[in-house]
C-alpha cells in the first residue's frame, strides 16, 4: 500500500478496500479485526484522541492493514471501496472534555468523509447513535421518532453533533447521489472498552473488581439497551452490504434493564461484595432508552444473539485479562 500524504491508490487483485475512521477505538478496532478476517485491506485513520493503540495489537501488523494517524476534521484523499465512519468521542468523559471539539469532529468529519465519497464513489456508512432520540417521549424508540433534544445543554455536542451529521448525509445523498448508510447504534459492551471511559458498564465492572463503591446515578432506575459488540459488528456489516438507502436504521438490543439491575448482575457475575454510592442523575441523562429494531430484523435480517448475561461475563473475563493484573 502507497501513502504519499494522504493519498492512497487501491491495490489489485484485493477483496475490498475500506476505511475505517475512528478504527482504533471501541467499536472500530472490533470491527477492524472482522473486516480482516474476511481478507479486506483495511485502512484506520484515527488521532487517537480518546482511543487507546493497544485495541489495535493483534492487527497492528497484519499485511493488509494500514493505519494513518489522521483527524477527520480536515481533508483528507484516500480511494476506498467503502467508509465506515465511526470517528467522534462516543462516551461522555471525552465528549464533554472539550465539546467544541465534539461538535466539529461531528459536523466536519462527516463533511470530510462524504467529500472523499463523492469523489471516489466509496459507498459510506454513518455510525450515528441513540443519542439522536435525546430523553425520548416515545417508547421504545423508533427510526420515524424525531427526538426530545436539549440544543444547550451539556451533552448537546454529541446529541446535535451526530444529528448534524445525519443531515450532512442525508443531503449529500439526496443532492450527490452519494450511496449512504446510517446505524443509530444504541448502548454497545464487550472487549476493548476502554477502563476510563465513564462508560457505565466498565464502569462498574471495573468498580466490582477493585472492590470500590458502585457509583448509581438518580437511583438507578433510568433504563438502557445493551448489546454485545460483536452483533454491533455484524449489524453494521450487514447494513454496509445492503443496496438501498432507505433512512437510519437502528442497532442495539431490546432487552432493557434498569441501571441498578445491571449492577447487581455485574455484582454477581464478579462475585465481588460492593456497596451502592448513590449521585446525582447528570443534566438531561435520558430516563428511558429501548431500540424499536423492527426495520433491522426486516431490511438486514439481523437481530442480536449474545444475551446480557454471557456478555457480561465475557466483558469481566476481557477486564480481567487486560487491566486488573495491571492496574488494581
Amino acid at each position: 500500500m502507497r501513502l504519499n500524504g494522504h493519498n492512497f491508490k487501491k491495490l489489485e487483485n484485493q477483496k475490498k478496500l475500506i476505511l475505517v475512521t475512528g478504527g482504533s477505538g471501541f467499536i472500530g478496532s472490533n470491527l477492524v479485526e472482522k473486516l480482516l478476517e474476511e481478507g479486506n485491506e483495511v485502512i484506520v485513520m484515527d488521532n487517537m484522541y480518546s482511543s487507546d493503540k493497544i485495541n489495535m495489537k493483534g492487527f497492528l501488523n497484519h499485511e493488509n492493514f494500514e493505519f494513518v494517524r489522521h483527524d477527520v476534521t480536515f481533508p483528507f484523499n484516500i480511494e476506498v471501496d467503502e467508509i465506515y465512519h465511526l470517528a467522534c468521542p462516543a462516551s461522555p468523559i471525552y465528549y464533554q472534555k472539550d465539546p467544541v471539539y465534539t461538535i466539529k469532529t461531528s459536523f466536519y468529519g462527516a463533511l470530510n468523509v462524504l467529500e472523499n465519497a463523492k469523489r471516489t464513489g466509496a459507498k459510506v456508512l454513518l455510525a450515528s447513535t441513540s443519542e439522536v432520540y435525546g430523553d425520548p417521549v416515545i417508547h421504545p424508540q423508533n427510526e420515524q421518532y424525531w427526538g426530545n433534544v436539549n440544543p444547550n445543554g451539556p451533552r448537546s455536542c454529541y446529541d446535535e453533533g451526530k444529528r448534524a451529521a445525519e443531515t450532512l448525509f442525508c443531503d449529500y445523498h439526496r443532492e450527490y447521489g452519494v450511496s449512504i448508510r446510517i446505524a443509530r447504534i444504541f448502548n454497545t459492551f464487550g472487549p476493548k472498552m476502554g477502563i476510563n471511559d465513564g462508560r457505565v458498564v466498565s464502569n462498574f465492572i471495573m468498580q466490582a473488581l477493585s472492590g470500590k463503591p458502585i457509583t448509581i446515578y438518580g437511583g438507578g432506575e433510568q433504563t438502557r439497551s445493551f448489546c454485545y459488540v460483536s452483533d454491533i459488528v455484524y449489524a453494521l456489516k450487514s447494513l454496509m452490504e445492503r443496496d438501498v438507502f432507505d433512512g437510519p436504521i437502528n442497532i442495539g438490543n431490546p432487552v432493557e434493564i434498569s441501571i441498578r439491575g445491571l449492577a447487581e448482575i455485574i455484582i454477581e457475575k464478579t462475585g465481588c461484595v460492593c456497596e451502592f454510592m448513590e449521585m446525582p442523575l447528570p443534566t438531561d441523562d435520558p430516563l428511558k432508552r429501548k431500540p424499536d429494531i423492527g426495520k433491522a430484523i426486516e431490511c438486514l435480517k439481523w437481530q442480536p444473539e449474545i444475551q446480557l448475561e454471557e456478555g457480561i461475563e465475557r466483558t469481566i473475563e476481557y477486564f480481567k485479562n487486560r487491566y486488573v493484573r495491571q492496574e488494581i
